[in-house]
C-alpha cells in the first residue's frame, strides 16, 4: 500500500497547548458535571481550531474579490458566534467508548469537520425558513442580503456559503491523522449522514403530516447525535459491539433532542435561543409541538390554533395566547412526556454496554442534562 500523504499543516486545524483539551478526562463523581467539564474544554479546544481554520481560509479566498471574501467571512462570523458544540464533544466521547485510542487529535478534529457540518446545514436552514436571525446576530442569508443590497443575489451567496462550509467539513475530515481504513469509514458515515439530513428535510418541507418520530432520526438526529458517536467510535478502532450499543442510546436521544429544540421554538427565552419564540408557529413547521395540538385540541381550540400556525402575520400576543393554550390543554405535557420516554430508552441502551466507565456517565450526564432543560 502506499504512503499516505501527511496532512498540509497550513488545512489542518491546530490549537495552542493552553487551549488544548486535556489527555484525561475531567473527574467528577456526578455524571452532569463530568459531562458538563468536557463539553467545557472541548468548547475551547474546538473553538481555537475552528477560528484558526477559517481565518486561514477566509484570507484565502480574498484573491478571488470582495464578494466571494464576504461570503468566507459570513461562514466564519457563524461558526464562531456561538454553539454549544455538543457534536464536537459527542465525537470524542464516541472515541473514547472502546479505550482503544491514542490522541485525542482526530477525535477534536472531526469535532471541527462536524461543527462546519452544522454550518452548513445552518445556512441552508434559515435561508428556506427566511430566518433572519441566528445565534443572536444576523443569519448568514441577511448578513449576503445587506452585503449585495439584493435579496436575489444575498439568498443566491447564501446558497453558496452553506455550500462553502460543506465543502470545508469534508476538507478538515478527509486529512486527519487516522489509519486509512478507518479514515475510509468515517467518510462514507459522513456522507451517509448528509444524504440522510437531507432526506429528512425534504419530507419536512413535503407539506405532509408525517409523524416526527419517522423524520426527526433523519433530519435531526443522524447528525446531532447518532453521527458524532458512531464516528467517533469509528476512528478509535471500536469493535461492533460498542458500535451497536452507542447506535441503540443515539437514536431515541437524537429524537429526544430534537423534540427539546421544538420546545424551545415554542415555549423557550428569545435571550437564550438567540432566534424569536413563536417562529415555528408562524412557519407552521410540523413539530412535536404541533403534531400534539392536531391530536388533543378542540375544533374551537384548533380554530384558534390554525390562526397563528403558518400565518408569519401573527402577533406576539396571538402567540402568547396560543402558548398559553398548549400548555392548559396539555400539548406541552405530552411533548414533555415523550422526551423523558426516549431518555429512559437511551438510558436502557447502556446496561450492559461493552463501554468504559468515564465515557458511560459522561453519556449518562448527557441524558441528565436533557432532561433537566425541560422540567
Amino acid at each position: 500500500m502506499k504512503e499516505r500523504k501527511k496532512a498540509n499543516p497550513s488545512r489542518t486545524p491546530t490549537v495552542d497547548h493552553e487551549e488544548a483539551v486535556s489527555q484525561q478526562l475531567p473527574t467528577a463523581s456526578d455524571p452532569e458535571e463530568a459531562f458538563q467539564a468536557l463539553l467545557a474544554d472541548v468548547r475551547r479546544d474546538v473553538d481555537a481550531r475552528l477560528a484558526g481554520y477559517l481565518d486561514a481560509r477566509v484570507a484565502e479566498t480574498a484573491r478571488h474579490g470582495a464578494d466571494v471574501e464576504a461570503m468566507a467571512r459570513a461562514v466564519r462570523d457563524l461558526t464562531l458566534r456561538g454553539g454549544k458544540r455538543l457534536r464536537a464533544v459527542l465525537v470524542l466521547i464516541g472515541y473514547l467508548a472502546s479505550n482503544q485510542h491514542g490522541s485525542f487529535d482526530p477525535a477534536l478534529d472531526a469535532g471541527v469537520a462536524f461543527e462546519l457540518l452544522q454550518t452548513y446545514l445552518l445556512v441552508h436552514d434559515d435561508w428556506m425558513d427566511g430566518d433572519e436571525r441566528r445565534r443572536g446576530g444576523p443569519s448568514v442569508p441577511a448578513m449576503l442580503r445587506e452585503h449585495h443590497g439584493s435579496t436575489r443575489l444575498g439568498d443566491a451567496a447564501a446558497v453558496l456559503a452553506g455550500d462553502f462550509a460543506a465543502a470545508l467539513s469534508l476538507d478538515v475530515l478527509s486529512r486527519l491523522d487516522a489509519p486509512p481504513e478507518r479514515l475510509i469509514q468515517a467518510l462514507n458515515l459522513f456522507a451517509e449522514i448528509q444524504q440522510d439530513v437531507i432526506c429528512g428535510q425534504q419530507l419536512d418541507i413535503a407539506g405532509k403530516e408525517l409523524d416526527v418520530e419517522v423524520y426527526y432520526p433523519l433530519k435531526t438526529g443522524s447528525y446531532t447525535v447518532r453521527g458524532p458517536l458512531l464516528l467517533g467510535a469509528i476512528l478509535a478502532g471500536a469493535p461492533p459491539e460498542v458500535m451497536h450499543a452507542l447506535e441503540q442510546y443515539a437514536r431515541p436521544l437524537g429524537v429526544a433532542f430534537q423534540m427539546q429544540d421544538d420546545l424551545l421554538g415554542v415555549f423557550g427565552d428569545t435571550t437564550k435561543t438567540g432566534k424569536p419564540v413563536g417562529d415555528d408557529l408562524r412557519r407552521g413547521d410540523k413539530t412535536a409541538i404541533a403534531q400534539q395540538a392536531f391530536r388533543l385540541l378542540n375544533p374551537e381550540q384548533r380554530e384558534a390554533f390554525d390562526a397563528v400556525f403558518g400565518c408569519p402575520e401573527a402577533t406576539d400576543e396571538q402567540i402568547a395566547q396560543v402558548t398559553e393554550m398548549l400548555t392548559e390543554q396539555g400539548v406541552r405535557g405530552a411533548v414533555v412526556e415523550r422526551i423523558h420516554d426516549l431518555i429512559h430508552e437511551a438510558i436502557s441502551a447502556l446496561v450492559g454496554a461493552p463501554i468504559d466507565p468515564a465515557p458511560r456517565s459522561m453519556l449518562l450526564g448527557f441524558c441528565s442534562i436533557l432532561a433537566s432543560r425541560i422540567d
